[in-house]
């Protein structure tokens, strides 16, 4: 008894890595395309000619770490959109994107990454990766806190923004956010910028997402609380590393070798695009 007793113990006390998509996530769109797989380990999406298809999160937060472990479409997935992002609802929606553009056979994805407040985004960077993301999967990471956020490929930032309210830059903070994912078709603009258009005869295509996990605050929209606090002004428990995580100086290198060696795009150095200016954060460093 008292040796069963020791290992309940043991058990209660061990952290759960992986969240159960049974009970963490509902599909959105598609139909038997999303389909939860391995007793809810894994999250499979699929892309058809008629539809691809999506999952949501059934919380909503407010701040926290998000990762999620995501296998790639194999092959020639020019044209196919996978995603793993926060969003809001609403016209002027909050949302902190990653998204992963395919690509001919042989050619590398792109990451593409995007920052939206108050329903405007326009804060692109992309990425290539050092890796090959369709042969095994690899951790996606979003910390997001009050001071900033960081997206993160097997733990390695690729990138922060930073809160730069104070020199009138908006940022995401006062709007819960779910996580959602999907795989789509946007041959009209993903690859090549849409030259390259999807080959319906490799459907269906299959993106498989697993360990899913949160390390975040609650939001309940019906009490207008945070697990981490009575309100949105104070939903901060200090106890968690995230709340305060910025990049020490090993991880700005990281960081800095990311940025030099595979960004491919970069909306602060896009002089076409903003004629009229860069945004006021562009004149910040990004290290």
């Amino acid at each position: 008894m008292l040796l069963h007793l020791s290992i309940l113990a043991l058990l209660l006390l061990c952290p759960v890595w992986a969240e159960n998509f049974y009970q963490d996530a509902t599909v959105t769109f598609g139909d038997q395309r999303a389909q939860i797989q391995d007793g809810g380990r894994v999250f499979a999406l699929s892309l058809d000619k008629i539809s691809g298809s999506g999952f949501q999160s059934k919380n909503e937060y407010l701040f926290g770490r998000f990762d999620m472990q995501l296998k790639l479409v194999p092959g020639n997935s020019a044209g196919t959109v996978t995603t793993f992002y926060l969003s809001s609802q609403g016209a002027g929606h909050d949302e902190i994107d990653f998204e992963f553009l395919g690509n001919s056979s042989g050619q590398p994805y792109t990451v593409h990454t995007n920052v939206y407040s108050q329903g405007k985004g326009n804060k692109e960077q992309q990425f290539r990766l050092w890796f090959d993301p369709t042969s095994s999967f690899h951790t996606y990471s979003i910390v997001w806190n009050s001071q900033r956020i960081i997206f993160l490929v097997d733990n390695i930032p690729i990138r922060v923004y930073n809160n730069d309210e104070a020199i009138g830059v908006p940022f995401p903070k006062n709007q819960a956010m779910r996580v959602y994912a999907s795989l789509w078709n946007a041959d009209d603009w993903a690859t090549q910028g849409g030259r390259v258009k999807t080959d319906w005869s490799m459907a269906p295509f299959t993106a498989s997402y697993r360990n899913f996990n949160t390390n975040a605050c609650v939001w309940s929209a019906a009490s207008s609380t945070s697990s981490c606090g009575g309100s949105k002004t104070d939903s901060v428990n200090n106890a968690q590393t995230w709340q305060t995580q910025e990049l020490n100086a090993n991880e700005r290198n990281r960081l800095r070798w990311v940025q030099q060696k595979y960004m491919i795009y970069n909306y602060c150095a896009d002089a076409k695009r903003f004629s009229q200016g860069f945004s006021p954060e562009c004149k910040r460093s990004r290290f």
